[in-house]
């Protein structure tokens, strides 16, 4: 049965990076519209999509509106049966879309599938963003097959088989666009990191599956937006990730109460070591989650 696909790539300022992966998308993309969702660019991004890619949609959105917003807004405008939401820094390969479009037409009960995740720079390894597939633990943290905390595992074959996940990663994420909409889609106060775990959650607190087809590879650059040390990427970490407990976690209480003590200590650690910018960071996701989560129905 033919289905309707839609690729959103969401551009902010990415030029160089439309020229450098968005050949391989086209190349390999032949049955599904590929669509660049703008957020707001001041570079040359439309006009390199006009000029080098004519045959590719675009959604100009007004403003930056970050990850989960842009996303949101630009599937808002897509009616096809499954879209796809693909980080502009990933070069996929032949075949790639197959077997993921394969694996929700043949199992209904999945809402959404990602697949292999490798790295752009060291080919034969996982990239952290995704890796293997994503779970969480029992405190809220996420990990990977294939990488877990800064370690990432060289590829192997050790995960070629398909294995249902807790969370699909939103730098290839293969989703029923259906289920993303009637979900809530991306929450847009996180504005960006974790909010595709958060989203994943809410789906399987639904009773929807999730998986990951290693059938399918992509090579991910990572690290486009924010480095794994910028302080920015701590204060977001740590906040979404408090957030995504308090309104997922079915023992939250105790998990949060657990975090309050973990989450200070790993602020007391970034201080001995000197990187007091990602210390300060803590506190203040803390801080803001606190103000934020008044937000959400307890």
């Amino acid at each position: 049965m033919e289905v309707e696909t839609s690729v959103i790539i969401l551009n902010w300022n990415g030029a160089a990076m439309l020229r450098q992966y968005l050949p391989s998308v086209l190349a390999y993309t032949p049955d599904a519209d590929i669509i660049v969702a703008d957020n707001g660019s001041t570079d040359d991004s439309l006009e390199v999509l006009k000029n080098e890619f004519p045959s590719v949609k675009t959604i100009v959105l007004d403003r930056n509106y970050g990850f989960a917003e842009g996303y949101n807004r630009a599937i808002e405008q897509v009616d096809s049966d499954y879209v796809v939401l693909l980080n502009s820094d990933v070069e996929v390969t032949d075949n790639w879309l197959a077997p993921l479009l394969d694996y929700l037409q043949n199992h209904p009960e999945t809402a959404a599938v990602q697949p292999k995740i490798r790295s752009w720079r060291k080919r034969d390894y996982f990239e952290h963003a995704g890796a293997a597939g994503g779970f969480v633990n029992w405190l809220g943290y996420p990990y990977c097959r294939g990488r877990v905390l800064f370690h990432v595992e060289q590829d192997k074959g050790q995960y070629d088989t398909t294995a249902e996940i807790d969370w699909t990663t939103g730098a290839c994420m293969c989703v029923r666009t259906r289920v993303y909409k009637e979900s809530g889609g991306l929450d847009a106060a996180f504005f960006a990191h974790m909010e595709e775990i958060d989203l994943c959650w809410r789906m399987r607190n639904k009773g929807w599956k999730l998986a990951c087809v290693p059938q399918s590879v992509v090579y991910h650059l990572g690290g486009g937006s924010l480095a794994y040390d910028n302080p920015r990427k701590t204060y977001l970490n740590f906040r979404n990730n408090l957030l995504m407990i308090y309104k997922n976690h079915p023992c939250r209480r105790t998990v949060l109460t657990l975090r309050f003590f973990l989450d200070y200590i790993a602020a007391l650690m970034f201080l001995l070591i000197g990187r007091h910018g990602s210390a300060k960071a803590i506190c203040s996701a803390r801080r803001d989650y606190k103000q934020m989560r008044s937000a959400y129905k307890s």
